[in-house]
Parts: structure tokens; sequence; C-alpha cells
């Protein structure tokens, strides 16, 4: 019986770590809510890694909607991987988490800045909290890589 509880609650810490998490802080030992820091590597620009880092509160219903980015080349960035993007003002959604159960996301958006030849990443919270959607923006220069074209000027 004791041999069956402790895989059941292996199988489950297993489950609850994601094969991406590379850091957990404690906020504290009278807290239940923890520092999660996630990386990724951005499904069509497989040269960039992003870093996130937002709170999780493991007892509540839902969590704070507070987090961070950074997102850098890691590798390379090349002109047909640039041409598979979505270059809509929108951009798109390339990460998503689910941050309560009630509809709240915390999701991660690639957006190309052509004018510049940048990669924007912007994470932001579905929800509204505290009279503000909480967003954070990070940026990955195309200038150095194989997809950077120069800017043409008008006359």
């Amino acid at each position: 019986m004791g041999r069956v509880i402790a895989v059941a609650t292996l199988a489950l810490l297993a489950s609850a770590c994601s094969r991406q998490e590379v850091g957990d802080v404690s906020l504290g030992l009278f807290t239940t809510k923890d520092i999660k820091v996630q990386s990724f590597t951005d499904p069509k620009i497989s040269g960039v890694t992003c870093h996130i880092s937002h709170v999780e509160a493991n007892l509540d219903l839902a969590d704070p909607s507070d987090m961070s980015i950074a997102c850098r080349q890691t590798g390379p960035i090349t002109a047909p991987m640039i041409s598979g993007i979505d270059r809509s003002k929108n951009g798109e959604v390339i990460f998503s988490t689910s941050k309560s159960i009630l509809f709240k996301h915390l999701k991660i958006r690639r957006i190309f800045d052509a004018n510049n030849q940048t990669l924007m990443y912007l994470s932001y919270s579905t929800k509204e909290s505290t009279g503000s959607y909480k967003h954070a923006l990070s940026t990955v220069p195309l200038w150095g890589t194989d997809a950077w074209q120069a800017p043409v000027k008008a006359p």
C-alpha cells in the first residue's frame, strides 16, 4: 500500500513539472506562491529561445497576471524561417498557458517589425487585473543573421 502511494505521488509530481521549466523560486515560507521560469523555442524560428517568468499560486483558483519575458537569438535565423511566419500587425500566438479556471491565460505572440527587421515577442494576460492588462515585450533583431534584409528607403 505504501509503495502504491509513493508511486502515485511521484507520478503526480512528474506530471506537474513541465519539461520546459528551468526555474522554480519560492516566494517564502508562509506563502503558496512560486515564481516559475520556463524556456521555449519559437516553433517557427528555431534560432530564438524565450524565457518567461510568472507567479503560480499553488492553492488558488487563479494565478496573478504579472509576467516577464526575455527572448534571444540562440541559433541560426534564416530567410525561409522569416518567410513562414505571420506578418500581420496581430502576429501569431506561439505559446499559451492557463492561469485560472475561468478563461485567464498567459499568451505569447510573435509580431514581425519589417521596417526594423526585428521579431517582437509580446507576453500578456487575457484578463484584466487591478484595472490593467498585464504585458511585457522582448525583441530579437535580425541584424547579423542570414534573414537580415536592408530596409527599402522611400525615394
